[in-house]
């Protein structure tokens, strides 16, 4: 109650007095939990993050209770990549902050145009600061609107082209006004990449012409000819439309020229997610509600593929356990004629490379995902080593998450991503480009690579609930960025076809 009525709780407040604020961000950092803090806290006087950088850095870590030598270099490698998220944010925690803006900023009738830019328009799986481009018949309306938003910390400018705020996490959004004759040619500018724009400026220069963010002119007579639309700005230039998440300078330019863009893989090609979680293991839902759910999405297929045993802090399945689960969703599909389930099973890849459960076992499913989820502290040779005789047991059908990232959290294991590829296509095993926001892994380079080495790519989202079932416009993306077309997904696939390729 008192919540509701103040905003606040007196004892919270009262806690919150008693605890540095800086050691609650301690556990920010990979490999220090609440007993470490408190320890770092009480015997050397850590109060904040820098505290634990320099008492690393000094060699004073290591010798405390349960802290060696290895603990410390752990720790100071998880500062670093606390500082690189810092500097970078995950595009699952970006893309719904800029969609929530930008609705909100529709709601003034003064909005005409309105898109975001920059890295989050090409879909990179980080994003250093968000733009927003908007045509308006009231730029003030809209400024003052902005920068009174409620997750505002600091507004660091404001002016009727151009305002620029923190958010209460520091995360910088700029906000720019653009004539409506112009909105085009500023959407391209600012989108970038820089390297893309740069070759877009070289192929301009050649042809007599300059592009700047507002428009494309004649060198010779300052006569501007393109800037309404995207699409004018790169006809202009001799170019087809080149979709945003190919804009990096890898080949899209030279691409466009010679007629030989892919047909980018669409949200709406996706027949079916085929590694999902259910209540067997760590998931929230049962079978046949996440079928149900399965069916509002539209999909033509799903499979279940829950944890094997050895994960016990998910409730791994063990083989009695999953022997019962095939039987339930083989009982289940007798009752929906609208859509296939795949039984199917996450199934850990162990230290040696064999896999948690006997081919005895896994003969019986209809799916089966290999995943590393523990053992990271490997080196390249024997990680690559481990994950390739994997791939050869001949029930493997995906590889699931391949380099192990979270981004924000930790760096993939060390592998020779080369040789698993390779390896994937001996083997005719599809590699996952895994969906959650925080691994989008295979990333976007990997991916193509995969693409042009013969292999073919899955898109699951790797759902615990339902809510993480629509992350699968993170993975379709990152496939996107990656110049993935329907035919290289396996779950873009009418259901007869993936059958035919999983039998195979």
């Amino acid at each position: 109650m008192e919540f509701i009525e103040t905003g606040r709780i007196s004892d919270h407040e009262k806690l919150k007095k008693e605890v540095p604020l800086g050691l609650l961000e301690l556990l920010s950092i990979p490999g220090v939990g609440p007993k470490k803090a408190k320890l770092f806290y009480e015997r050397l006087g850590v109060k904040s993050i820098g505290d634990l950088e320099e008492a690393a850095r000094k060699g004073m870590l290591a010798g405390l209770p349960g802290v060696g030598a290895k603990t410390e270099e752990k720790i100071l490698k998880g500062i670093l990549l606390w500082r690189k998220s810092r500097e970078r944010r995950s595009l699952g925690r970006i893309l719904p902050l800029a969609q929530e803006i930008i609705n909100r900023l529709k709601e003034s009738p003064s909005v005409r145009r309105i898109s975001p830019a920059g890295s989050l328009r090409r879909m990179k799986d980080t994003v250093k600061d968000l733009d927003i481009l908007v045509v308006s018949t009231e730029p003030m309306d809209v400024m003052e609107r902005f920068v009174s938003f409620p997750f505002v910390m600091e507004v660091l400018g404001m002016g009727p082209t151009k305002s620029s705020i923190l958010t209460k996490d520091a995360f910088q959004i700029d906000l720019r006004v653009v004539p409506e004759e112009s909105f085009g040619a500023a959407l391209q500018y600012f989108t970038g990449s820089k390297n893309h724009n740069i070759h877009l400026r070289q192929i301009a220069v050649k042809r007599g012409l300059k592009v700047s963010e507002y428009g494309v002119f004649k060198e010779s007579s300052n006569e501007k000819i393109a800037g309404y639309t995207e699409e004018e700005v790169y006809e202009a230039l001799g170019l087809v439309w080149i979709p945003p998440e190919l804009r990096e300078d890898r080949g899209e330019i030279e691409a466009a020229l010679e007629g030989r863009l892919p047909k980018l893989l669409e949200l709406s090609d996706i027949k079916g997610d085929l590694h999902i979680h259910s209540k067997w293991s760590d998931g929230a839902h049962t079978v046949e509600e996440l079928i149900q759910k399965a069916i509002e999405k539209g999909y033509k297929y799903i499979a279940i593929t829950d944890h094997s045993k050895s994960l016990g802090v998910a409730r791994g399945l063990d083989e009695e356990r999953l022997l019962s689960q095939i039987e339930e969703i083989r009982s289940i599909q007798q009752r929906y004629n609208s859509i296939k389930i795949f039984a199917g099973i996450e199934v850990d890849i162990l230290q040696d490379g064999s896999l948690d459960l006997p081919n005895e076992i896994l003969s019986k499913l209809d799916i089966v995902i290999a995943s590393v989820h523990s053992g990271f502290n490997m080196s390249q040779e024997e990680m690559t080593h481990r994950i390739c005789k994997a791939l050869s047991n001949p029930y493997v059908d995906i590889l699931g998450h391949p380099t192990g990232r979270l981004l924000e959290e930790r760096n993939g294991y060390p592998v020779d991503i080369m040789t698993v590829i390779q390896k994937a296509r001996e083997e005719g095993v599809a590699l996952e480009i895994n969906a959650y926001p925080q691994r989008l892994d295979l990333n976007d380079v990997n991916a193509k690579i995969a693409k042009e080495s013969g292999v073919k790519l899955a898109i699951n989202t790797d759902a615990h609930t339902f809510g993480q079932l629509d992350f699968m416009v993170f993975g379709v993306a990152t496939a996107r960025r990656g110049w993935i077309e329907k035919e290289d997904v396996i779950n873009a696939w009418e259901v007869d076809e993936l059958i035919k390729w999983l039998n195979s």
